[in-house]
């Protein structure tokens, strides 16, 4: 890890806990579509990554941000990292908005749009990696858990389950995805720690295929 990557999980765990604390700072920068887009408080659109509903959801965001952020850093680089991550915030954010942008009570809030990014940017560059889940004994490979991620991710979608925001989700696993292949064009003739198998790809391509077809359905 570097500096950066670690100010980012202070000030999300420094926000998350004021925002336990202070109904005011909470409602102020969580992810609302009325408050964003009537409101003009775009602010909103990165500040909500840095709060959380409870202590279980800012740790599990943290432990997925902490080991693959420093797998990205470590192989690629801070400022690889760094530009994968806000710019997956904003592009689940925004796919959030576009999807909820009739819906003036939509709110959402957490960073799992930008730690998705990291996730599936991770996973383009290094096809081979393995996932190991905390508290399971076993080792899943990176593009089966990209295929499952974004399938359950759809499904929560569709059927609003839960209080999960899984279009930003989506969203954030979309730029991952997109920000790892143009560094896979950039670099794929360097020495660089580049693993990258089209086959696997085009599998997790296949979820994300349906979502524009979802996305495109909702709007007529």
């Amino acid at each position: 890890m570097d500096i950066v990557s670690i100010g980012i999980i202070i000030m999300t765990i420094l926000f998350s806990i004021k925002g336990f604390k202070d109904v005011n700072f909470f409602d102020r920068y969580k992810f609302n579509t009325a408050a964003i887009l009537k409101g003009n408080q775009w602010d909103r659109m990165l500040a909500s990554a840095f709060l959380h509903g409870d202590v279980i959801h800012l740790f599990f965001n943290m432990y997925s941000f902490f080991f693959f952020s420093t797998k990205l850093i470590n192989d690629y680089g801070g400022i690889f990292f760094f530009v994968v991550y806000i710019s997956s915030i904003l592009a689940g954010n925004f796919l959030a908005l576009f999807i909820h942008r009739n819906n003036s009570y939509y709110s959402a809030i957490g960073a799992s749009g930008g730690v998705s990014g990291l996730i599936f940017a991770a996973v383009i560059l290094d096809s081979t990696m393995s996932l190991q889940m905390m508290f399971i004994p076993i080792s899943i490979p990176g593009w089966i858990f990209g295929i499952i991620y974004l399938a359950y991710s759809i499904y929560g979608m569709k059927t609003q389950l839960g209080n999960i925001g899984h279009d930003a989700h989506l969203g954030g696993a979309f730029m991952g995805l997109l920000m790892g292949l143009v560094y896979v064009i950039m670099y794929k003739d360097s020495n660089y720690n580049i693993n990258f198998e089209l086959k696997y790809l085009l599998l997790m391509l296949v979820p994300l295929i349906y979502l524009v077809y979802l996305v495109i359905k909702e709007k007529k």
